[in-house]
């Protein structure tokens, strides 16, 4: 943890809150309504392809942009009027923004110089930044002389070093590779955790919002689709964006041939199939939509009773991708319907092209979507 020094503030733990903040420019609307809280300490994270208004919403909190309409709140202080500078928060943009001509010292020094510390607190909170960061001995060196995963840190240091209310993270991996990426998200997280701060994220990368996130909030087309854990809005989409946008899924559409409480069964052509039933009992003949997940589908030598199980069908090999871990099948159903299937590779690929196979959908791993969004 970055210690406060002699002079400086505490640590701080703040919450943030929107209240219907809309904003347009010209005609676009690019954030309509939201309204979202933000708990102190959490790691929150906005999520959503581009053009969705996440990147927007960020700058609102940063106080770079004025929305149109609605009210930004730092614990409970309304601060939509207040200028970007007078605000308090920690910003790391995408390309690091880091000052060329300056050594890290000199990075990491800058926001501490214009606050009027003395000579001996900045050496001392610069010296813990570079510990934090894991980066000591680096002080002398320019940002050419480091590499991507380097700047990043250096970066993410500067925003911190302040002691600002909340941190602003706006897609700082979108640049590094794969593996760098992969490495950063963990080192992001510890760093979020040493210190404890308030951390808004925004990225369109899926992997990073599940693996970092406290919660999530989901946007599209400058509108909020759900918020929830990691695993609230995987396991239990709220609608057919979410189940599309984060992670893959099997789509299913069709009409209801039965319903209960507890479960409904949906016919899609000759073939009928089961899925839980947790909101409103659907009339018979309505439309209905469900999806599954394709790491919850099981392919198995074909043969399986089916007097014992529902969701169980004959299908045809169509293709499949070797990804490693994982071995992707694309199965043809008896009435043409394509599925997809995840496999953890234990032993290769198992099955071929044009094999015929059984194919389980497990009811209880299927989720009801509503029909419009």
């Amino acid at each position: 943890m970055i210690a406060p020094g002699n002079g400086s503030r505490p640590v701080p733990s703040a919450s943030v809150r929107l209240e219907h903040v809309t904003t347009a420019f010209g005609d676009a609307i690019a954030v309509n309504d939201v309204s979202f809280d933000v708990q102190p300490g959490e790691f929150l994270t906005m999520l959503g392809p581009s053009g969705c208004g996440k990147t927007t919403l960020l700058r609102i909190i940063a106080g770079f942009i004025n929305p149109s309409g609605g009210d930004v709140y730092i614990n409970d202080e309304r601060i939509t009027e207040i200028p970007a500078h007078k605000r308090h928060t920690g910003m790391v943009f995408q390309n690091y923004a880091l000052f060329p001509h300056m050594t890290v010292f000199d990075n990491l020094a800058y926001g501490l110089r214009l606050r009027k510390l003395g000579r001996q607190d900045i050496a001392l909170k610069v010296k813990e930044a570079l510990e934090l960061i894991r980066l000591e001995g680096y002080g002398d060196r320019y940002p050419r002389q480091l590499s991507g995963g380097q700047q990043q840190r250096v970066a993410l240091a500067r925003a911190i070093i302040i002691n600002p209310d909340v941190l602003l993270l706006d897609e700082p991996l979108s640049n590094l590779d794969y593996k760098l990426r992969l490495a950063m998200r963990s080192e992001i997280r510890r760093i979020q955790r040493d210190t404890g701060i308030t951390t808004v994220f925004v990225t369109h990368d899926q992997a990073e919002a599940l693996t970092m996130s406290d919660r999530i909030v989901i946007l599209s087309k400058g509108r909020i689709m759900q918020i929830g854990r990691p695993t609230d809005v995987y396991e239990n989409p709220s609608n057919k964006f979410v189940a599309d946008f984060i992670g893959d899924a099997n789509f299913f559409d069709g009409t209801v041939v039965a319903s209960d409480a507890g479960e409904v069964a949906i016919a899609l052509g000759p073939l009928t199939l089961y899925a839980p039933l947790t909101g409103d009992v659907p009339r018979i003949g309505a439309s209905a939509s469900f999806s599954v997940r394709p790491e919850r589908l099981h392919i198995r030598p074909r043969g399986v009773d089916r007097e014992t199980k529902r969701n169980v069908y004959d299908a045809t090999v169509e293709d499949h991708d070797y990804l490693g871990a994982v071995v992707r099948y694309y199965l043809r159903l008896g009435d043409g319907l394509l599925v997809k299937v995840d496999e953890h590779n234990v032993s290769g690929v198992r099955y071929r092209s044009g094999e015929t196979v059984t194919v389980e959908i497990p009811p209880d791993d299927c989720f009801v979507l509503p029909v419009a969004e």
